[in-house]
């Protein structure tokens, strides 16, 4: 126990946590902040101040504040006429809105740049699949330029039916004929 407190102590600490980062044998005086944690609060900080619920909530403590300081008792009041304590907070909370609204603008520029890159990366694939698809569907087609398609073959048929069809005639005169002379050779061999 003593001894993995020992080493704790005496080990370096890890400065991002993270095994691709070098170790860090120093400890900083510097506050550590996550970049997230803060973008996500300036963005829901700067989304409220962009709100219909906030200009309520705003002008409602406005008109709080100085009707109270006008129509108060006077010794109840705190802030008298120039409303200078109002003008100190408001002055307060816009040197605050500011820069949280700019840390949520900085984010979302983030993100439409990363967006687009991904958006880029997508359509330069889609192009490489597209100009792959129309050289394999002309390779199909100088192909089927040299394959024999339906209408070939059936044309084809339709020649040669009409060739036989021609030499069907002089075929079937030409077979009687020499059936005959084979048919008398036959039976004088056998008669003799």
């Amino acid at each position: 126990m003593a001894t993995e407190r020992q080493s704790r102590l005496t080990s370096p600490v890890l400065k991002s946590g993270g095994l691709d980062q070098p170790i860090d044998g120093r400890r900083s005086l510097r506050m550590s902040v996550d970049p997230e944690t803060v973008g996500k609060f300036s963005e829901r900080i700067a989304r409220f101040l962009g709100s219909w619920r906030f200009i309520g909530y705003m002008t409602a403590f406005v008109l709080t504040w100085v009707l109270w300081n006008i129509f108060a008792p006077v010794d109840l009041r705190f802030d008298e006429w120039p409303f200078i304590g109002l003008t100190l907070l408001l002055s307060l909370q816009a040197s605050y809105a500011a820069p949280l609204i700019l840390l949520a603008q900085n984010r979302q520029t983030d993100r439409d740049r990363i967006q687009y890159q991904e958006d880029r990366g997508a359509t330069e694939r889609l192009i490489a699949d597209a100009e792959f698809l129309a050289r394999e569907l002309a390779s199909v087609r100088i192909a089927m330029g040299e394959v024999a398609t339906r209408e070939f073959i059936r044309s084809e048929f339709e020649d040669l039916s009409r060739t036989l069809a021609a030499a069907e005639p002089e075929a079937l005169d030409s077979d009687v004929t020499k059936a005959n002379t084979s048919g008398e050779k036959k039976r004088s061999k056998r008669n003799s």
